[in-house]
């Protein structure tokens, strides 16, 4: 249970004196109607005025707007909106927000091929430019065709395309009934959204958490752009092994053999390393040996991240060819020497360490060239110098890739913007994993992989990228008097200042016309990474900076719900912001979806292009049908995306409406507020089924309390499958009484009566957060306001009508009813028939219920004649059977006359 303090349920009031159930029941144009009427009524709305114990908020995903929504995102949000509507029915004031990360690499692609057009900072803004073409949705728009223009115009056309694609988000939100305050939407662009992102970079800055540094990085050659390690995805690449031939530097005779799959990485060598307990090498630790091809001198040192099992055991260290090479690097303390540029192509400069002669002429060859025309040269000069062994041997190999990237990323060095996360740190790390301790995770398990993420960082958190659309970094620079940008004295706006672009804005103290000359300033030219943004939003949801009054009445915030592939970036990365600046955790709990399974088993996602668009089916089967598919899966796990569970909702909602509207059939409109009146359930059935009405609502708040929504629905459709089947056949005679035209009621009819409509409110309000539409529907047939604001049912009144009685009997009278109704069956009889006379044989443990129930069971079955018991021993699948039974076939019915 949480300790989220919410107000016991209020008595329940607004029993319309006239129902106004329909002739005829439908779902359909549910969702239009009565978004409709949120909307206007405000029924989502957020009382701001709430204090905090008052409060549930929610730190919302917000989707990434580059592109449609699938039914991916269906699935997860639904669970979100279930728990936002549970806590409001809790007497919680729900903070529930909805963003739009729109901002980054996404969009700047999307654009690129919507539009037709790419970036060139260098290029001046064109107030009347048109684009190309407008569409191109899902194709891919080479390069070369794209047309240049600058930064101001890219970022136009981003924030033009944008605000289409959330308004198509929004009307789909609604669509499938989100129960968000669509008054509370940010843009993780937004003039707010930069200022909050910026304003908490200065202070990490000033606190010595945000640093800058020229390092070795990770770099996609095709976005232009640093990528940090958080977003890195591991593929089967492929590759050759070539075994290469290192000669003694000392003199000795002898080579170094050793395999690798970089050949053309050679010039960019250092040193060779093994495992220090590797006897084959041991005798060469502290020697040297030379480059093939190139001729230059290196080590032969020892690391324990050597694998002496892996290849010939001794590997070639460039700077830089993987993460092991930086590792080596670090920690062994070799020199730095690149020659993979930023293109992805070699560097055109000969390096001044290669100091042969046929060295520096192979490598005037490979100038300027792509690694793998550049492979192909070193491999046909080891092939000629006699220093391959073998031809290479193909192979599939490990190589990282930027997440949403195409091509093998290179490790070159630039100057990058870093936060301090732990992974260069033990005690921030410890830090780090301890909020992790405290944070509750649903499912437990999915804990493990905070853990396990944060336990094998092995270098700060890059915040910085070399793209154009996205929130820039508030920083200038001294340009001194010979010309040269001075990194170490940044300059600094004040936080009021913010947000500011130092692209286009001026630093205090500086002119326009010193921008980039001697004297004067530079900005710096790089945006933060968009989960530098993203890893704010609840600062930016919850007014951080501009209203401090709302961010202390929901903030640390209750729920963050997200998907469990983000852990290591956005929910770890939101636990690093709110550590470092606020020294708590940034909500309570947090709520792991699992991903949408194809149905061959594989992850739903764009990338993969085995997405289903959700509004063909939220239009095809109903938004309630779609929610209870989503619901039907526990967090955490995986599920099938199956149209067939959609069916099974649909008939679930439209069983709402029949059963409510056959309940509420019963003594037409005279009850009134006696619908509701515990004390006239007197029959011992009806207090039967209010007895296990009463468990279910217990066992389905605990579930809804754990974030288990899947385990609330299971007991509450389970009882309203049985209620449906069984209850109300068995009570309809006695619920209708003597008929519609009298007026004389019984004290068993107004027991039935009761009971169904304590039964139905109840039911209405366990279904609600998961089925918003149908049971709306039915609470403005006989109830005042919307089910949405009324309280959570709890037990109390429910146990205090059903007093002793036993749950078991519902379920023997609908054996009982079963019985009879099977003879029938068998005879190929209508329900109608009557049995004039049978008898019952009823195993022990049912004969209490069938005995006590027996007139509900007679008048249901149109048992009018004897009805004998026998009482049978008890098996394990014992049950009610009829025998020798006497049927009177019902008179057909007359057919009307002309």
């Amino acid at each position: 249970m949480t300790d989220q303090k919410i107000p016991e349920s209020r008595p329940l009031t607004g029993v319309r004196a006239s129902r106004e159930v329909p002739d005829r029941v439908s779902l359909d144009g549910v969702e239009e109607r009565w978004n409709g009427a949120w909307t206007e009524q405000g029924t989502y709305a957020f009382d701001r005025t709430a204090t905090r114990e008052q409060v549930y908020s929610i730190d919302t995903p917000p989707p990434t707007v580059s592109g449609s929504l699938h039914v991916g995102h269906v699935f997860s949000y639904t669970h979100t909106d279930v728990v936002a509507r549970y806590r409001r029915m809790r007497g919680a004031e729900v903070f529930y927000p909805m963003g739009w990360d729109d901002n980054g690499l996404p969009t700047e692609r999307r654009v690129q091929n919507y539009f037709g057009v790419r970036c060139d900072p260098s290029l001046p803004y064109d107030p009347d430019f048109t684009p190309p073409h407008v569409g191109g949705e899902g194709k891919s728009v080479k390069a070369a065709d794209q047309v240049p223009i600058s930064r101001k115009n890219f970022v136009e056309l981003c924030e033009r395309l944008t605000v289409e694609d959330e308004q198509q988000f929004e009307a789909l939100w609604r669509r499938l009934g989100l129960s968000v305050d669509w008054t509370r939407t940010y843009q993780t662009i937004s003039g707010e959204a930069r200022a909050v992102a910026q304003q908490a970079f200065l202070r990490n800055l000033a606190r010595g958490e945000a640093y800058q540094a020229e390092a070795p990085g990770l770099w996609d050659v095709t976005f232009q752009t640093a990528v940090a390690q958080a977003e890195l995805e591991a593929r089967d690449y492929p590759g050759a092994f070539h075994k290469v031939n290192f000669h003694r530097a000392d003199g000795a005779e002898g080579i170094v053999q050793i395999e690798t799959t970089r050949p053309e990485l050679l010039p960019a060598c250092v040193a060779l390393i093994a495992h220090p307990d590797d006897e084959r090498y041991q005798h060469l630790f502290g020697t040297t040996v030379a480059s093939p091809l190139f001729g230059v001198e290196v080590p032969v040192l020892a690391h324990r991240a050597a694998e002496p099992d892996k290849g010939a055991g001794i590997a070639m260290c460039c700077t830089f060819g993987d993460l092991t090479d930086v590792q080596w690097w670090r920690e062994l303390n070799l020199p730095t020497r690149s020659v993979i540029g930023r293109d992805g192509r070699l560097l055109r400069e000969v390096p001044e360490w290669i100091t042969d002669e046929a060295g520096r002429a192979l490598y005037a060859e490979l100038a300027g060239k792509t690694t793998f025309s550049a492979r192909e040269l070193v491999v046909t000069g080891l092939r000629e110098s006699g220093d391959l062994d073998g031809e290479p041997q193909t192979t599939q190999r490990k190589a990282n890739f930027f997440e949403k990237g195409d091509k093998p990323l290179e490790i070159v060095t630039s100057r990058q913007w870093y936060i301090r996360n732990g992974g260069r740190d033990a005690d921030l790390r410890e830090e780090l994993l301890a909020r992790g301790g405290e944070l509750g995770f649903h499912p437990d398990f999915m804990r493990v992989r905070y853990q396990n993420w944060v336990g094998g960082l092995n270098g700060d958190w890059l915040i910085s990228r070399q793209r154009f659309f996205g929130v820039p970094f508030p920083v200038w620079y001294p340009v001194t008097a010979e010309g040269e940008t001075d990194h170490t004295r940044p300059i600094l706006p004040s936080e009021d200042q913010l947000p500011i672009d130092p692209s286009s804005d001026v630093p205090d103290g500086y002119t326009a016309d010193q921008r980039g000359v001697p004297g004067g300033f530079v900005a710096d030219p790089d945006i933060m990474d968009t989960w530098a943004t993203s890893s704010l939003t609840p600062q930016i949801a919850g007014g951080w900076r501009s209203d401090p009054d709302l961010f202390s009445r929901v903030f640390p915030m209750d729920l963050r719900p997200q998907g469990q592939d983000i852990i290591r970036t956005w929910l770890f990365s939101t636990v690093v912001r709110s550590h470092l600046e606020f020294g708590t955790l940034p909500w309570k709990d947090a709520a792991i979806s699992g991903w949408i399974l194809d149905p061959d088993r594989k992850k739903m996602s764009k990338s993969k292009g085995n997405v289903v668009t959700p509004m063909g089916l939220l239009e095809e089967h109903g938004s309630d049908a779609v929610r209870y598919w989503a619901a039907s899966a526990r967090l955490g796990t995986d599920a099938a995306f199956e149209v067939g569970q959609m069916k099974i909702g649909r008939r679930l909602a439209i069983k709402v409406l029949n059963a409510s509207k056959f309940a509420l059939s019963f003594g037409g409109a005279e009850q009134g507020a006696d619908a509701l009146d515990p004390a006239l359930v007197t029959e011992t059935l009806d207090r039967a089924m209010l007895a296990g009405l009463a468990d279910v609502v217990d066992k389905a708040t605990a579930a809804l309390e754990s974030y288990d929504h899947t385990r609330a629905l299971e007991l509450t459709e389970t009882f309203f499958w049985t209620f449906c089947d069984d209850y109300l056949e068995l009570v309809k005679d006695r619920a209708y009484g003597a008929g519609a035209e009298s007026s004389e009621v019984t004290a068993e009819t107004a027991s039935a009566r009761a009971a169904l409509g304590l039964a139905l409110d109840v039911l209405l309000r366990l279904f609600a957060p998961v089925l918003p539409f149908a049971t709306e529907e039915v609470w403005s047939w006989w109830r005042e306001g919307t089910v949405h604001r009324a309280p959570w049912p709890t037990s109390e009144g429910l146990r205090t009508a059903a007093g002793d009685a036993d749950p078991a009997v519902v379920a023997a009278a609908g054996a009982g009813l079963a019985a009879l109704r099977k003879v029938k069956s068998e005879a190929k009889l209508s329900m109608r028939a009557e049995i004039t006379s049978a008898t019952l044989e009823v195993p022990t443990a049912l004969l209490p219920g069938v005995t006590v129930a027996l007139g509900d069971i007679r008048a249901a079955g149109r048992a009018t004649g004897t009805l004998d018991l026998v009482e049978v021993a008890d098996t394990a699948d014992a049950t009610v059977v009829a025998k020798d039974a006497e049927l009177l076939p019902p008179e057909p019915k007359q057919k009307p006359t002309a």
